[in-house]
């Protein structure tokens, strides 16, 4: 088995803010913000759930010193919060340099059976927060002036594969993926790269809860080193795409899986 090793920071986002969504505890949010962090960057982090976010503040605030982090509630789905949470960056560090559009949903239910409200809340998270993110990120990129800015999106394998169940979010998170697209386009006419990462199967304590052993297994089966990816694992290719070594990159969806298809 593949066993992975952690990267120490090299310095490739110093002097940058970054505004990360869902990131508080230990899934790809929690593990970017400290990445970020590591690679010399300020943050500011948003979260629906504000007490776990609270926590994720404080814990790095102590680590890293309490004028890099800051944190505010954040609901993707609330566009007065969504601006709140941009508002908040100019506020504390005095610009915007990277956004990283981590919120999503996921669910089982076979399409069948599926509820207008069980399809509608996945695609409100996991592909209307990110469009109001962007948006968000776009409008504070355009009306700076300076002809840079990155966003990074959260994707995922199953935008492009099939997968029993999951038709909601597979929607979701391709619909995610044409977003990229179209808003890079828009966005290289003010210097912005507008990129995602599509990972498959990264493990942490909420994925661990609401999806059964027997499907883990089957997932982590089917990748190529015949594990789950680590959190901080995905958070490294976004953390590339947020530096200078991505700088010719726009417009697309970087899967961090053997999984494509």
């Amino acid at each position: 088995m593949n066993e992975p090793r952690y990267v120490a920071g090299h310095h490739l986002l110093d002097g940058r803010t970054a505004v990360v969504t869902a990131a508080a505890g230990a899934g790809i949010g929690g593990a970017t913000a400290r990445r970020f962090l590591e690679e010399g960057a300020r943050i500011v982090i948003g979260d629906a759930h504000a007490r776990r976010l609270k926590e994720t503040e404080e814990a790095l605030a102590a680590e890293f010193g309490a004028g890099r982090v800051a944190s505010l509630p954040c609901d993707v789905t609330d566009e007065d919060q969504v601006r709140a949470l941009f508002a908040l960056a100019e506020q504390t560090h005095g610009g915007l340099d990277v956004v990283v559009n981590n919120a999503g949903l996921g669910g089982t239910a076979a399409l069948v059976d599926m509820t207008d409200e069980q399809w509608g809340k996945v695609l409100d998270v996991t592909l209307n927060g990110t469009f109001r993110c962007t948006r968000a990120a776009l409008r504070s990129f355009k009306a700076a002036g300076t002809g840079r800015g990155v966003i990074v999106n959260n994707a995922s394998v199953v935008g492009w594969r099939a997968q029993s169940g999951q038709a909601h979010y597979a929607a979701a998170k391709a619909g995610v993926m044409a977003l990229t697209r179209c808003a890079a386009l828009e966005a290289a006419e003010f210097g912005v790269r507008v990129n995602a990462v599509a990972p498959s199967l990264a493990m942490h304590p909420h994925l661990a809860k609401v999806t059964s052993e027997e499907l883990l297994r089957e997932l982590t089966a089917r990748e190529a080193f015949g594990r789950y990816a680590e959190p901080w694992e995905i958070a490294n290719v976004i953390v590339f795409l947020a530096s200078g070594y991505a700088s010719y990159m726009t417009g697309e969806t970087v899967p961090v899986s053997s999984q494509r298809a």
